[in-house]
C-alpha cells in the first residue's frame, strides 16, 4: 500500500469511509459457520460489522497504526498485519471483504493472485474501490498547481473501469458476478473539509516538498476547487466508485 496513515485523524475525521462501506457488505451471501477476511480493515470499524451478521470476521491491515486503533475499539475481535499482495493464510476463507483499500495498491496482478490463493472454490471477493474519474477535480487542480511551479505530479492511484478490472480478476480464477462504476459525491467534514482531505489522502506528491510550499499549492488547489466542490457551506469530494462481486471457480 503506497501510503502512511494518521491512524488517529482517518477514524476521527473520515468515518464516511466505513460508513459508505456498510453498504456494500449486503453483497455477502452470508451463512453461518463462515469465514470472512476483511483485507484492509482499517480502524476495525467494518470487521465489526461483518462479525455482526454471524459469521467469523478476521481483519488484515498493513498499517499497525490502524491495527492499533482496530485492537483497541474491538479487542474482542481478531486482528493481524500483513501487507495485501503477499499475504497468506493457514487455511482459505469463505470469503475476502474489502473497502476503499485497491486503489492504494501498486501491483494489483499480486494483490488478487494473493486473493484467490486465500479464498476456497466457490469462495467469494466482495470489494468497493475508486473507479475511473475518482476525485478527479481534486487531483486536477492539485496537478495544476504543481506544474505551475514546474513540479510533477505524481498520480500513485489506481482508478480503473470495470472493462480493465475484470480480466484481472478472471485472470486468477474469479468469477465477475456484478460489478458496477458509479458517481459518488461525498460530503467533507467543516470548513477546512477539503484542505484536510487533501492532507489526508494525496500524501506522496507532497513528500519531496517543504512545509511552506506544501501549504501554499494545497491552500491555491483549495481556493480553485471552491467554486466547483463546496456548496451549501459544505465541502464535497468528486468520489466514483467501483463495486464488484465475484466467486472464485479454480
Amino acid at each position: 500500500m503506497n501510503i502512511k496513515w494518521n491512524a488517529e485523524g482517518y477514524t476521527k475525521d473520515f468515518q464516511f469511509v466505513h460508513k459508505y462501506g456498510e453498504d456494500v457488505l449486503n453483497l455477502i451471501d452470508a451463512e453461518k459457520g463462515m469465514k470472512i477476511l476483511d483485507l484492509g480493515c482499517g480502524n476495525g470499524a467494518l470487521t465489526r460489522k461483518i462479525a455482526d451478521i454471524g459469521v467469523e470476521a478476521i481483519g488484515m491491515d498493513a498499517s499497525m497504526e490502524m491495527l492499533n486503533v482496530a485492537k483497541s475499539n474491538y479487542p474482542e475481535l481478531t486482528f493481524m498485519q500483513d501487507n495485501a499482495t503477499k499475504f497468506t493464510l493457514d487455511e482459505p476463507v469463505d470469503c475476502i471483504f474489502s473497502n476503499a483499500v485497491f486503489h492504494w495498491i501498486d501491483d494489483q496482478d499480486e494483490l488478487v493472485g494473493s486473493i484467490s490463493e486465500s479464498l476456497k472454490v466457490n469462495g467469494q471477493l466482495v470489494c468497493e474501490f475508486g473507479g475511473k474519474g475518482c476525485a478527479e477535480t481534486i487531483h486536477s487542480a492539485l496537478q495544476k498547481a504543481f506544474e505551475k511551479r514546474g513540479l510533477k505530479y505524481k498520480r500513485t492511484f489506481y482508478f480503473p473501469t470495470i472493462g480493465e478490472y475484470a480480466p484481472i480478476l478472471e485472470k486468477h480464477g474469479l468469477k465477475v458476478l456484478y460489478a458496477t462504476l458509479f458517481d459518488r459525491k461525498t460530503a467533507l467534514i467543516g470548513e477546512d473539509g477539503m484542505k484536510e482531505w487533501i492532507k489526508m489522502f494525496v500524501t506522496l506528491p507532497f513528500e519531496s516538498l517543504d512545509k511552506v510550499l506544501t501549504e501554499e499549492i494545497i491552500e491555491e488547489a483549495v481556493q480553485e476547487l471552491k467554486p466547483i466542490l463546496y456548496e451549501d457551506e459544505t465541502w464535497y469530494a468528486d468520489y466514483v466508485r467501483i463495486r464488484i462481486k465475484a466467486q472464485k471457480i479454480f
